[in-house]
């Protein structure tokens, strides 16, 4: 299910983005991938205000910082990359970020995007506007980001699989069992019941019921099992079962287990959709401090 032949690690030289790259390397080397480095070159991006006056000509400051890119990526490259290890470095220019790594995905059939992400605290990490948000919304391929205070250069030793019983779910729990098959690693797999939401299988009783009510629980943990035991690597796993907020429940068991790696799906959307915000995706990914892997269903009439 998880064919990794092309990663496009996206930088910026930034230490943030230069955490995600022991990843990127790891990943590459562990699935025999193309490492593609790829640094958008956006012009005038630092001068908002009048940038005619204060630039030198695009053509000169273009050549300028392709020369500069070219020399930051052999260099990161040179420290990172092994002897067997491709790696393609591109610098392409565009007027934003984000779209220059999405349309360089697309035209090289790219099978995973690696980058960095800031941290955010407080109102803040409710904020919309970041590269690596743009990229989780509107790539195709699945989307693995990295803070910039991640620790980044352990293997991923546990891995955490939120379930909410979907297809999508499970499509996560696949790329997840491969990857720990790869890693020697554990899952975790945690269904958060939401207040006020329940699956098919539940009863029509008060949230706050649940927990006194064995019966359901155990059914709850049933359906963990039923999916685990489809096709896949068998990989050792642990079974959770929590009440209240799927996000905030969700990055809250990744620290307390100190979980390295989160894997989770991201509803299919297309269209103005896509730029909506709300999901336990895009939530866990902003407040997760361990990296986020978020896998995307096929499109519709995919053979996938």
């Amino acid at each position: 299910m998880l064919d990794i032949r092309k990663i496009v690690f996206a930088t910026d030289f930034s230490p943030c983005s230069e955490n995600a790259f022991p990843i990127a390397i790891r990943l590459a080397a562990s699935y025999d991938a193309e490492l593609h480095m790829v640094h958008a070159i956006v012009l005038h991006a630092d001068d908002p205000h009048d940038p005619a006056h204060h630039f030198p000509e695009p053509d000169e400051l273009y050549e300028r910082m392709r020369s500069s890119a070219e020399a930051s990526m052999a260099t990161t490259a040179e420290n990172g990359g092994g002897p067997d290890l491709k790696i393609v470095r591109a610098q392409v220019r565009g007027i934003s970020p984000a779209p220059v790594i999405l349309e360089y995905a697309e035209e090289q059939g790219v099978d995973l995007i690696v980058m960095g992400t800031h941290g955010r605290r407080g109102l803040r990490h409710l904020l919309l506007g970041s590269v690596a948000e743009e990229v989780v919304r509107m790539a195709d391929c699945p989307v693995l980001t990295v803070r910039e205070d991640a620790a980044s250069g352990s293997a991923f030793g546990r891995i955490l699989v939120p379930m909410d019983y979907s297809e999508n779910s499970e499509i996560a729990l696949g790329y997840a069992k491969e990857i720990a098959s790869k890693e020697g690693a554990s899952l975790h797999l945690l269904h958060v019941l939401e207040v006020g939401t329940y699956p098919d299988f539940y009863f029509p009783v008060q949230a706050s019921q649940m927990f006194d009510m064995p019966e359901l629980k155990e059914k709850a943990l049933q359906h963990l099992r039923d999916r685990l035991e489809k096709d896949g690597p068998e990989v050792p796993a642990e079974l959770h079962v929590e009440l209240g907020h799927p996000a905030q429940n969700v990055v809250e068991y990744a620290e307390r287990l100190e979980i390295d790696l989160i894997v989770l799906a991201s509803h299919g959307r297309t269209g103005l959709e896509r730029a909506l915000l709300g999901s336990v995706a895009e939530g866990v990914a902003r407040r997760a401090k361990c990296p986020v892997l978020i896998v995307k269903p096929p499109e519709e009439g995919s053979s996938d």
